[in-house]
């Protein structure tokens, strides 16, 4: 392996948020390619920094869990998508979250391969399963979104499919998916959440504790109009 190299992988891997530690900040599913950023010189025991290329995600791999794991490539390129495509999609991605949420599951940071999510990771998993690429972190997602204009009164310019954002006014650190009928999808924490997939409301009454919670966090709206290109995500 060589810096600058491309590679797809044969497994399941980790992917970590520095060089030592245990803080997991991605998965990456069999079948993803990276870009090998740096490799140290003696990579049996340590981890490389790579480039995961299907969402510019930069992470760390212990070298131990692709060694022979993981093929080279010549080169890689997005896998462009219309507007009309994408929303003929949606659909599926949609049953593929209700699909999640009826298997056992728990929250997980970092978690993106599932049974086990954190709430990017789960909106990212979604949107990937019908071959639709997201940024990997809520914020990005927000960002990368077309941002809507709506009124919780009515929430009649909100379609399913659409990203409900929520955080602090500064920025996002959570996400959700609209199912419709003013609920949506997301995988909440263990603490003023649900400790995995849940559903929430949009319009809670006084007695939906945590939709009240999510709710007081409301930042923003997104519609997905396009599949990740290729670009340096900030």
């Amino acid at each position: 392996m060589i810096p600058k190299s491309f590679w797809e992988l044969k497994v399941d891997v980790n992917g970590y948020k520095t060089k030592e530690g245990s803080e997991l900040a991605t998965q990456a599913v069999k079948g993803r390619s990276f870009e090998l950023l740096e490799i140290p010189e003696k990579p049996s025991s340590s981890r490389i920094k790579v480039r995961l290329l299907e969402d510019g995600y930069i992470c760390w791999l212990q070298f131990k869990d692709i060694e022979n794991l993981a093929f080279s490539i010549d080169s890689w390129e997005a896998y462009s998508l219309s507007k009309t495509e994408i929303n003929r999609r949606l659909p599926k991605v949609l049953n593929w979250v209700e699909k999640a949420s009826r298997n056992t599951n728990q929250y997980l940071w970092g978690g993106t391969i599932g049974p086990d999510f954190d709430c990017s990771g789960l909106i990212q998993s979604a949107f990937a399963s019908q071959q639709i690429w997201l940024p990997r972190d809520s914020y990005q997602q927000e960002n990368f979104c077309r941002s809507i204009t709506f009124e919780l009164n009515s929430l009649d310019k909100i379609i399913c499919g659409d990203l409900i954002f929520f955080g602090t006014k500064t920025r996002c650190t959570h996400v959700g998916i609209y199912k419709g009928k003013g609920l949506y999808w997301h995988s909440s924490g263990r603490v003023k959440g649900r400790n995995g997939i849940g559903i929430d409301e949009l319009k809670p009454n006084g007695k939906n504790i945590i939709s009240a919670y999510y709710l007081s966090k409301l930042r923003s709206i997104g519609r997905v109009e396009s599949s990740y290109d290729g670009s340096i995500q900030p």
